[in-house]
């Protein structure tokens, strides 16, 4: 599988198969499942916490951090994934709507190459 063939509707439906092979929606409330992508997001972020930008940037040529910040990645995916199905919305749509308030915050010709407000 790779991203040009697969689906947000999959990753969604791989992830609802997961949680159901192990009776987990019991335990997946909004909450919990926030709770725990906080907490795999503080994990990734753990790979860079005391190196500088640059540094940041080497961890595509070592293959073992590399593999490791990309594991801790698909864990905040895996949160994120069960939490809009827990929540039972479009994924898809909710993001682009998003991505569309955002560009009219930030519109390109005000903050191109700028990362200030």
């Amino acid at each position: 599988m790779a991203d040009d063939k697969t689906t947000v509707k999959a990753l969604l439906d791989e992830m609802a198969l997961f949680v159901k092979e192990r009776d987990w929606a019991q335990f997946h409330s909004p909450k919990n499942l926030a709770m725990g992508a906080a907490i795999e997001a503080a994990e990734l972020m753990e790979h860079f916490q005391w190196c500088e930008l640059p540094e940041s940037r080497e961890v595509v040529d070592n293959p073992e951090k590399l593999n490791e910040v990309k594991e801790e990645i698909c864990d905040v995916l895996s949160y994120v994934l069960a939490l809009a199905n827990s929540l039972d919305f479009d994924l898809s749509e909710a993001y682009f709507a998003k991505m569309k308030k955002n560009r009219l915050k930030y519109p390109d010709d005000k903050y191109h190459g700028k990362y200030k407000k």
